[in-house]
């Protein structure tokens, strides 16, 4: 087999991953009454911490009035709440409900136990390949993405 034949082989087999992780995460985000946006803006709550919506938008890379958007929805349906900045009358501070907290530590848990299902079976050798290479396929399209990404006007 050629290089771009096998280049193109391995490329098909990562959409494929890709598709169907993102078919997975959807289906349990329905499950939680979540779309894919308020469940990113879920997990940046739970890595960071209590945050302003402008530390949201910059971390999901969306404009302050899409985290108002994304932060209404969450706080309407008892994900989140607004709270008072202890020390900017200004802002307000996004924080977790109990309900929110749940699922984000469901999060947690889901990867996990989805870590375990797709890896526990390989040997040390394969899994430590498998990380050796994905790492910079990573770097690539990271870079690839922010080359594209500056090219906009």
């Amino acid at each position: 087999m050629r290089a771009s034949e096998r280049y193109a082989t391995v490329l098909g087999q990562v959409l494929e991953l890709s598709v169907l992780m993102s078919q997975d995460m959807t289906q349990s985000f329905e499950r939680d009454g979540l779309t894919p946006s308020r469940a990113h803006l879920l997990w940046e709550l739970h890595e960071r911490g209590p945050s302003t919506q402008r530390v949201l938008a910059e971390a999901l890379d969306v404009s302050p009035r899409n985290v108002t958007g994304l932060v209404d929805g969450l706080v309407a349906t008892g994900f989140v709440t607004r709270e008072p900045h202890p020390t900017d009358r200004r802002a307000t501070l996004v924080c977790f409900t109990a309900h929110g907290e749940h699922i984000a530590k469901q999060f947690d848990d889901g990867r996990d136990e989805l870590a375990e299902v797709l890896f526990a079976g390989m040997s040390e050798r394969r899994l430590a390949g498998l990380e050796k290479g994905l790492g910079p396929v990573l770097e690539r399209l990271r870079a690839a993405l922010s080359e594209t990404k500056g090219e906009r006007p």
